[in-house]
């Protein structure tokens, strides 16, 4: 049980209700659920209803949203109910100080607090959100779909709930408008575009209508979904909306046909499910693949660290973070070796997402000598003493 009087949890109580008193709250997340049925993630912001301050509740389940806004005095108290019996982690983001409290098994507390970074002028950073500057946007802010996807009210207003998911839509479409024109596509042709592991269709929506109102009008989207019960609402949302040319199927990587796609997509993949997703984009010879890989399993228990990197490696957040960057290493080597320049970056910052990495592959019009990348990849496993990569495995069986 819990021991709520222990000294960290009141100091971090402390913090919290300061935060609010002082309007200087702007984000706090509570996440590692204690039981599969609770809600994923809870973040919380400081919001303003008729210049009453109130604090926004939006809690993540595995198919929905729930949000909702109450008197911070009510929240506060909600927050403590929550941490102690439904949550493990709590992230809080203030305008000078960010604090990191977790709770292990035994349910001791272990938390950390440090000031946020302060510019020449002697202020505190705020998030580029709160900044007055008008922004270049991707997506205009009255597009019907974000509405219908409650993103935005009624009035188009952005819902504060959603400010994480609008900014994610936003660089996406930067992204993708930019890969599209690095790409082969003519800038007049209707593209097929396939979106794998769609979810509540965002960034589906916002593909299909960043291409209808552009030369590509008659594209079309297919977002591929295993959650049937979300494959259903984002079709009705489509026909409520009159979206032509936007299609939501049950199914994953492994089990959608491979048909011609100019644009494959897949975020969040999970562990080899990246794998399968690229080796679909390459056989179907797509002109843009885009992936943002989830999980890095296979490699890591392969993996044979050189002596020299014994101490350093020890440390499992350091293993697991060299798998990631071996796996994805391999997965662009491998691109680049099937006639794509591919690149790795930065999709979100972690501020925003911890699953923040994205692999971006365009196919060249000429693959010229690709066995340097082979050789490039066979250095990488001998190193490590890797016996299979998922990836490399599926184009091997390949014709």
């Amino acid at each position: 049980m819990l021991n709520t009087s222990n000294n960290d949890l009141a100091a971090f109580w402390d913090i919290l209700s300061s935060s609010v008193n002082n309007a200087s709250w702007i984000r706090l997340v509570l996440s590692k659920q204690r039981a599969s049925d609770q809600p994923l993630r809870l973040t919380v912001r400081l919001i303003h209803i008729k210049d009453a301050p109130a604090l926004s509740f939006l809690y993540s389940y595995q198919t929905r949203d729930i949000t909702k806004n109450v008197d911070p005095i009510d929240g506060l108290a909600e927050i403590r109910h929550l941490l102690v019996e439904t949550f493990k982690s709590a992230h809080l983001l203030t305008s000078t100080d960010e604090v990191q409290l977790n709770i292990s098994k035994k349910n001791r507390v272990h938390w950390s607090s440090r000031k946020r970074k302060v510019t020449a002028e002697g202020e505190t950073q705020l998030p580029l959100s709160s900044h007055n500057r008008e922004k270049k946007r991707f997506v205009d802010i009255t597009r019907p779909f974000l509405t219908a996807l409650g993103v935005t009210d009624q009035n188009h207003r952005l819902i504060p709930a959603m400010a994480r998911k609008w900014k994610q839509v936003n660089k996406f479409i930067e992204i993708f408008s930019q890969a599209l024109v690095q790409s082969q596509v003519s800038s007049d042709q209707p593209l097929q575009v396939v979106d794998f592991g769609a979810g509540k269709g965002y960034l589906t929506f916002a593909v299909h209508d960043y291409l209808i109102n552009s030369a590509h009008s008659h594209s079309q989207v297919v977002g591929v979904e295993l959650r049937s019960e979300l494959v259903t609402l984002c079709n009705q949302a489509a026909a409520n909306l009159a979206n032509d040319g936007l299609t939501f199927v049950c199914g994953d990587v492994k089990t959608h046909a491979p048909k011609r796609t100019d644009v494959m997509i897949a975020l969040h993949a999970c562990d080899t499910a990246t794998d399968y997703a690229i080796h679909y984009g390459i056989r179907a010879k797509a002109s843009v693949i885009m992936c943002s890989p989830c999980c890095h399993k296979q490699i890591r228990p392969q993996m044979s660290s050189p002596e020299q990197l014994k101490p350093m490696l020890q440390y499992g957040v350091h293993l697991g973070q060299e798998a990631e960057m071996v796996t994805d290493a391999l997965r662009a080597l491998l691109l680049e070796a099937h006639g794509y320049q591919a690149k790795v970056f930065e999709f979100v910052s972690l501020e925003h997402t911890n699953k923040n990495k994205m692999i971006l592959a365009i196919r060249k019009p000429d693959t010229g000598n690709t066995s340097q990348y082979l050789t490039e990849i066979e250095a990488i496993k001998a190193f490590y003493g890797i016996t299979e990569h998922c990836l490399e495995s599926l184009l091997q069986q390949d014709p």
